[in-house]
């Protein structure tokens, strides 16, 4: 109970600090620009509108990108996109978001709440439970635009977008079907591999309840860098390129030294996998052994009672995990999963 009220507190304070801000924002289109994605004339160009739409009464923001050859008056079918932890939408959400527009449809990369250009305190708290409601309050703002084709919106995830994805679908029957690549799906039991076992698992726990309670008493918060080669107390320890590399993910936009201690308990205890077997829509994965917990992504698509489900295993050389960063911005895996994943929407959208 105890647990609960402090949880309660720190969603109300979230909520109380952020209610004065950006109340002239009552537009849902800010800006409208033309990107320079695809060579050629302004009729294969796509075109990517900044969006801001409320979740749980804090403003979010988006990029809404639309296929060549869009036309007022028609409608298409939709896409939420949703990256990795701690990420923003200019990552791989933003890069998949793009891409298939390329392909037809209108999609959606946005920040969830406490990252990037959205609201929400403590900055940069990977909570599981927001992200989820945030993706159903994504495909209800799409629903209300005159361009999407609400009855045909679909939700995609990248690495623990996945996981948040799944879960979201799983409970919302908006979303009609939902594709994951490189799925990062765990328990208790994947979650030592990862954290230092049992004692490790439960000292980042500990942790995360301290944090809370600070900030539910002083507004304070505590926070760890989010990915270091050198400090072993980091969220990610390790030679990360994608995390590391100003070419790839270690864009402005994105902190690599702010991580909220409070995520840890809400991220350890997740377990998406009671929602499998709610999950009686149409669904596509792409995975490989050497991306993350690979048995695990075989355990979640075996457990999904739908009869339209189809599980793509793509052949590495690489050990697990390095295959996973490749599916967030190399060429060869992003063209394979866009391709798939593109045919798929197209069949059941």
């Amino acid at each position: 109970m105890k647990k609960l009220i402090i949880l309660s507190a720190i969603v109300l304070l979230s909520a109380c600090r952020n209610s004065e801000k950006k109340k002239d924002e009552q537009t849902t289109e800010i800006n409208n620009k033309t990107l320079d994605l695809i060579q050629g004339d302004k009729n294969t160009a796509i075109t990517m509108k900044t969006v801001n739409f409320k979740s749980e009464g804090l403003n979010l923001v988006g990029h809404l990108y639309y296929p060549p050859n869009f036309e007022e008056g028609k409608t298409y079918p939709t896409i939420v996109s949703s990256g990795s932890w701690t990420t923003v939408k200019e990552q791989m959400a933003g890069l998949y978001a793009k891409r298939f527009a390329e392909n037809g449809f209108i999609t959606l990369a946005f920040d969830f709440r406490n990252y990037g250009e959205s609201e929400g305190v403590p900055r940069s708290w990977e909570n599981p439970a927001m992200k989820i409601q945030d993706i159903k309050n994504a495909v209800a703002y799409l629903k209300t635009r005159p361009e999407v084709d609400g009855d045909h919106i679909g939700a995609f995830g990248v690495c623990a977008g996945s996981m948040y994805t799944l879960m979201a679908a799983s409970e919302d029957d908006n979303i009609k079907a939902v594709a994951t690549t490189a799925s990062w799906l765990h328990d208790d039991e994947a979650v030592k591999l990862f954290y230092g076992g049992e004692e490790g698992v439960q000292q980042r726990k500990a942790a995360a309840q301290a944090a809370k309670k600070t900030y539910a008493k002083t507004g304070e918060f505590t926070y760890i860098k989010t990915i270091s080669t050198t400090d072993s107390t980091a969220a990610m320890f390790g030679e990360f390129d994608y995390y590391l590399n100003p070419e790839r993910g270690a864009i402005p936009q994105w902190s690599a030294d702010q991580f909220a201690v409070a995520t840890w308990e809400d991220w350890l205890t997740l377990d998406p996998f009671p929602s499998a077997a709610q999950l009686n829509k149409p669904l596509f994965m792409v995975h490989s052994d050497g991306c993350v917990l690979p048995d695990y992504t075989k355990k979640y698509f075996e457990a999904v009672p739908s009869k339209n489900k189809e599980l793509v295993w793509v052949d590495t050389d690489l050990g697990s995990p390095m295959h996973q960063f490749a599916f967030y911005d190399q060429k060869e895996e992003v063209d394979l999963a866009v391709e798939k994943t593109s045919a798929f929407f197209h069949k059941f959208l």
